[in-house]
């Protein structure tokens, strides 16, 4: 049974403060901080409480709006609408009810406080912007952002219930709600989505890669194996299907079920945000020795390629066997390319050790691309790379306050951030991209 206090289900009204880290929003109760979503700042609002236990701090549901923001619109997905019961909101849209170009200037705020107040950064500086458009031939937007943010998830999981039921999970829960839409989706994966009758209990995933066909991958559920006791049940791993993503000119394979970015300009974006970045601090030495960290299907080890030219020496790292087999294949056109398949801290630990002399004086004038999972490197890994003393680090973030984190100890070793860009791959959620390079700070030995 849940821990709760008597003051869970109190309605109360609240005045809205600033925004906080994880899509929700502080205001303050009697001298306590209360953590509300589907609000924002400056707003008057009625809430119910929902989690008291803390003496830190509670946490509440949006019930009504009683003074309401400038920058607030009809939520883009009707069912996560404040007038819709909490309990009935689709998660996944946090931001939906947000004008766009305000939704980008608080991810911004939130990205430049996790730099101060956990990076140690004195007065950081960022920019944020939307995805870039894909580009025809002529130089003409063949692909571009639409104005309200919606349309651009070429990849979506949902979850099938014990009823059958299939849908997102309410919002901050586990419940199944069923969905009569999905904005956030690309036209195609939603009629694949809306399209789909019961099924078995676990999940659903629906895959658009660039030929437009919808993939549709069940992940039913299936037992843990023996002595496991009545443990959680985990997904079945379906048989691959290779498909293929294009970014610009260059073709990459993937598992239909593997790791891609999910929004439709991500890739490019992300790309050509990094070539910017190895630009900046003065281009890629073909010489040397560079690294690609966590490199999935080698999208950033072929960036990085292409800026030093065919015999660049560039090794992508990655734990996924299948990723690493498919970056292999990625990055065959440029000879001093290779795909390795180990998990990023052991392999950094092994590099350590026996990197010889001269391999050592390459990794120096080398740049080390990390894009971690969204926990981040953490201090073992950053160590690491500092040990190597590379030119640059090129960090790819998708949590601000793991990359803020990781900052710090970069700071602490002797490098500092030279630029963040960052970009909202995930328009009408909290999430927030960002691309930090971080070079060595003057007098470092």
């Amino acid at each position: 049974m849940a821990d709760t206090t008597a003051d869970d289900g109190r309605i109360i009204e609240l005045e809205i403060g600033d925004v906080a880290h994880g899509g929700v929003f502080v205001a303050r109760h009697e001298g306590r901080v209360v953590f509300v979503p589907d609000v924002l700042p400056g707003e008057r609002v009625v809430v119910r409480l929902t989690d008291t236990r803390k003496s830190s701090f509670w946490r509440a549901e949006a019930l009504e709006v009683t003074d309401a923001s400038p920058h607030r619109r009809p939520h883009v997905w009707r069912q996560a609408d404040i007038g819709v019961a909490p309990e009935l909101r689709p998660g996944g849209a946090d931001f939906g009810h947000i004008d766009l170009a305000h939704q980008r200037r608080l991810k911004l705020r939130v990205l430049l406080e996790a730099l101060e107040r956990f990076g140690g950064v004195a007065s950081p500086t960022a920019t944020l912007t939307g995805v870039l458009p894909q580009l025809a031939p002529d130089g003409s937007p063949q692909d571009e952002e639409t104005p309200d943010g919606t349309g651009w998830r070429t990849r979506v999981s949902l979850h099938v219930d014990a009823d059958g039921r299939i849908g997102p999970f309410a919002a901050r829960s586990h419940r199944v709600i069923e969905a009569a839409d999905l904005p956030l989706a690309t036209p195609a994966v939603e009629r694949a989505a809306v399209a789909l009758r019961a099924g078995e209990p676990g999940r659903i995933d629906l895959v658009e890669p660039a030929d437009g066909r919808v993939r549709v991958i069940p992940r039913p559920e299936q037992p843990r194996g023996r002595g496991r006791g009545r443990g959680p049940r985990r997904p079945a791993t379906p048989a691959p299907e290779v498909v293929f993503e294009q970014v610009g000119a260059r073709r990459f394979q993937v598992d239909a079920g593997g790791f891609w970015q999910v929004h439709r300009l991500a890739a490019s974006t992300l790309t050509t945000t990094v070539a910017d970045a190895l630009r900046g601090i003065g281009g890629i030495d073909p010489d040397a020795w560079h690294l690609d960290l966590y490199g999935g299907v080698g999208l950033f080890a072929a960036t990085i390629a292409e800026a030093g030219g065919p015999s660049t020496r560039v090794t992508s790292v990655e734990a996924d066997v299948r990723a690493t087999e498919h970056a292999g294949e990625n990055l065959a056109g440029w000879v001093g390319a290779r795909a390795e398949t180990g998990r990023v801290d052991r392999w950094l630990a092994r590099l350590g050790a026996e990197a010889s002399a001269a391999e050592r004086e390459r990794l120096s004038r080398g740049v080390v691309l990390l894009d971690p999972p969204r926990a981040g490197a953490g201090r073992e890994v950053v160590e690491s790379v500092v040990s190597l003393d590379p030119a640059a680090v090129v960090y790819v973030a998708c949590d601000p306050v793991a990359l803020a984190r990781d900052v710090a100890t970069f700071r602490a070793a002797g490098y500092e951030p030279a630029e963040v860009r960052a970009l909202d791959l995930f328009p009408n959620s909290h999430h927030v991209e960002a691309v930090a390079t971080l070079t060595r700070a003057r007098g470092r030995v």
